[in-house]
């Protein structure tokens, strides 16, 4: 079993974690959420010893392996919203629709690609792009924040 036991652990001089324990038995599964910068991928680097506690113990038999999936995020100074909207691939395609049926100066093109973009819910794309962000920890002020100031943890 892994077995952390009153870990403490600070970088630089924020806490991330304090008197944390948890003791997780063989075949049991487990999921870490959090917010943005609370120490998830920490807790990992704990785990795979290349950060070490600065108080508490970490246990885990010596034949197991802790895997993980590296967190990456993009390299892009974009803001987070207009990130997010960018990967509604249905909505992109609408848009650029009605920019090329603007350029040929197509009426009914046009109407077709307004009705692409409604269908496609451009008009609560923003909100619904935030809301999502929000929901993984991104508060208010930070929405419009370029990608790479985030952690990836």
């Amino acid at each position: 079993m892994i077995v952390i036991k009153n870990v403490t652990l600070r970088r630089g001089t924020k806490i991330v974690l304090q008197d944390a324990s948890v003791t997780l038995q063989p075949g049991e599964k487990i999921g870490l959420i959090g917010r943005n910068g609370a120490g998830k991928s920490s807790l990992f680097s704990l785990l795979r010893h290349r950060l070490q506690s600065d108080a508490g113990d970490v246990s885990i038999p010596p034949r197991w392996l802790v895997g993980e999936v590296a967190q990456n995020m993009p390299e892009t100074d974009q803001g987070a919203t207009e990130y997010v909207l960018e990967g509604d691939t249905r909505l992109q395609a609408a848009n650029a629709a009605l920019v090329a049926a603007e350029a040929a100066d197509d009426g009914h093109a046009m109407a077709d690609a307004h009705q692409e973009i409604a269908e496609a819910g451009g008009f609560e794309a923003r909100p619904r792009a935030q809301a999502l962000l929000m929901g993984l920890g991104v508060r208010v002020d930070q929405l419009d924040d370029p990608v790479n100031s985030f952690s990836g943890g």
